[in-house]
């Protein structure tokens, strides 16, 4: 029976805050399905708020994924802001769904989504508004079970103490898998632990209960082992091999507020093959897999017919290197230029087929275009292997500029490995080689309204990657650099944008921390840290106090270099890439050596072994 929320409250709560819209539910193309009609009830809970999270293609696609099983339903909560939160403890009521208002707590799985380290407050500040538990040991037999996936689920650790259970990998299959082992055990009558032992046979699924974790007096970690046999030593994570055959959705709810990313987002192909030494995605998206030019005209067409939008941004972790791009844009305008909808190309490297999709897409309106060249100097590019050139971006930002466009994004990140006031200068230099291509398009010819930003973020060592036994530059060393590029980038037409230190020191804490960094979250919590992803809201004290009162030293996670054959907290997880390879990578890096392109050949990462 599906249980009852005081909808009257509610009424009241929406009169009263910023944006409503953020928790009335009922767009067009949500799924209503009747509570009785399931047998297995999931809640997805996207840790920020509505705008953030409805821009999420992850979750559109598993919400549309359960909701296709007749025996499963899915229904959506987010991140309330404060002012709702508020009332919400003022009413007492709970944190519920938008399809169904239902409270958490009355669902048999809730499921939350791990894109960024800094939303971790806000999974605590959902468990307990909904009425669950903060701690897994604390949790009673009806309680739901607290599963998690997501990219900084490959880090499970600093989560340890709050999640059952952890989906690592690709989650259209896994997630249905999860979901029929729940059901049946709740069917059967099986206790939460015995469930969660079964959950060990699903490929990529993480159980932290069942590992003990030991620590060196210089608190390193000693060993982590399974306590019982269910659990496996090493979690591989899980790989859908043809995105063809993957589940992908026809029908997206249609948000009636204006979101982040407020379009189709067509996943053109899953993976890269580049080997930039930072990107953690690069590594735990492997193998690189392509949907068919054919199939992806044919959800393009049905998308738009079933939205209404008007702009089709082709994602994937690098755009340009789908081999049929030209063609897939040609061939989507040809089919939807009377509905005159636009094609976005987020993502685009520089040495990428560009100039044919800048021609194809001209047609229609035009928006910023978006670079990453990463580094300011070829040197630094060779170290972070990211393969391209300054006469690469030149290229490109050229035909842009002669094709129609004026406005310029271009990706820095300062505090890489070995980078020197050289680098940082460079940035300086291509941001004023961007400004003079502009200029040399002849005035009659160019568009008007220059604008190039350069975004500089801050180097943060990821699990996975070969600086995952970097450390980050300290906050002061940080500080330093943005104000020396403050000074270089007093260029007209430009703009120079960065992040805070402090939040990236905490982001590279919780990336590469250990159980013990639970700790510090949950004093965070208490103490009233949440939302910390929004500067207005972030409590860098607070964090700091909570540090302090348990003894803990965060630079230990954020600024110290890891030993070669030190344990890492994420050593349980396999994500197919082996630790050798990411250390050979590293050796490489520090002689400012490049790899190939994997489709040049292979490059021995250990991903062969799954073939």
């Amino acid at each position: 029976m599906q249980p009852e929320i005081n909808q009257e409250a509610i009424a009241r709560m929406l009169d009263q805050v910023q944006k409503p819209t953020r928790y009335t539910g009922g767009e067009m193309n949500t799924q209503l399905k009747p509570w009785d009609s399931a047998k297995l009830h999931f809640a997805f809970c996207f840790p920020d708020t509505y705008e953030v999270g409805m821009s999420h293609l992850g979750m559109k696609i598993l919400y549309a994924a359960m909701n296709q099983q007749p025996d499963m339903l899915c229904e959506r909560a987010f991140m309330p802001w404060v002012d709702m939160m508020d009332l919400m403890k003022q009413e007492n009521v709970p944190l519920f769904t938008l399809e169904s208002r239902s409270p958490l707590s009355s669902f048999d799985v809730v499921g939350f989504t791990l894109q960024y380290e800094m939303s971790y407050s806000n999974i605590l500040a959902m468990l307990e508004l909904g009425g669950i538990p903060l701690l897994r040991e604390n949790r009673r037999e009806e309680d739901p079970i607290v599963v998690a996936g997501g990219p900084c689920a490959f880090n499970p650790e600093p989560l340890a103490d709050f999640i059952d259970a952890f989906m690592v990998g690709d989650g259209e299959e896994q997630i249905l898998d999860l979901n029929r082992v729940i059901m049946q055990g709740r069917e059967e009558g099986a206790s939460r632990m015995t469930i969660l032992k079964r959950l060990c046979a699903i490929r990529g699924v993480y159980v932290p209960a069942l590992y003990d974790v030991q620590y060196n007096a210089d608190g390193t970690i000693a060993s982590m082992k399974p306590n019982c046999p269910e659990a496996p030593e090493k979690v591989l994570k899980a790989i859908i091999p043809d995105l063809d055959k993957a589940f992908y959705p026809t029908e997206i709810p249609v948000p009636y507020m204006e979101i982040i990313h407020d379009r189709i987002m067509l996943e053109i192909m899953r993976g890269c093959t580049r080997g930039c030494r930072f990107c953690q995605a690069g590594i735990l998206y492997r193998p690189v897999r392509e949907r068919s030019l054919e199939h992806l005209v044919e959800l393009a067409q049905q998308l738009e017919n079933t939205t209404g939008y008007e702009e089709i941004s082709l994602s994937s972790l690098s755009s340009g290197d789908y081999t049929c791009l030209a063609e897939l844009i040609r061939e989507l305008i040809r089919r939807l230029d009377e509905k005159h909808v636009s094609i976005s190309l987020p993502s685009l490297r520089l040495d990428s087929v560009l100039k044919d999709s800048l021609e194809a897409t001209q047609k229609e309106k035009k928006t910023s275009l978006t670079f990453a060249p990463e580094a300011g100097t070829q040197r630094l590019r060779d170290v972070i292997n990211k393969g391209v050139t300054e006469e690469d971006l030149m290229s490109k930002v050229s035909d842009a500029f002669h094709g129609g466009w004026s406005s310029v994004k271009l990706y820095f990140m300062m505090g890489l490995p070995t980078e020197t006031t050289e680098d940082l200068d460079g940035i300086a230099d291509l941001a004023k080689k961007v400004v003079d291509a502009y200029f040399a398009v002849p005035r009659g010819e160019r568009a008007k309204g220059l604008r190039v930003v350069c975004s500089a973020s801050v180097f943060v060592p990821k699990p996975f990657t070969p600086f995952q036994w970097e450390p980050q530059d300290t906050q002061e060393m940080v500080r330093e650099k943005q104000s020396h590029l403050r000074e270089k980038l007093r260029i007209k037409g430009v703009t120079f944008n960065y992040h805070e230190s402090d939040l990236s020191y905490l982001e590279a804490c919780f990336a590469r921390g250990d159980r013990r960094m639970g700790q510090v979250l949950l004093r965070a919590y208490q103490k009233g840290c949440m939302l910390d992803g929004w500067t207005e809201l972030f409590k860098y004290d607070m964090w700091r106090e909570a540090f302090s009162e348990l003894g803990i030293d965060p630079a230990f996670y954020a600024y110290r270099r890891r030993e070669k054959d030190e344990i890492m907290p994420w050593d349980v997880i396999d994500c197919g890439v082996t630790k050798e390879f990411l250390w050979r990578e590293k050796e490489k890096a520090e002689k400012a050596q490049t790899t190939k392109d994997c489709r040049k050949g292979c490059n021995g990462c250990g991903l062969q072994r799954f073939k």
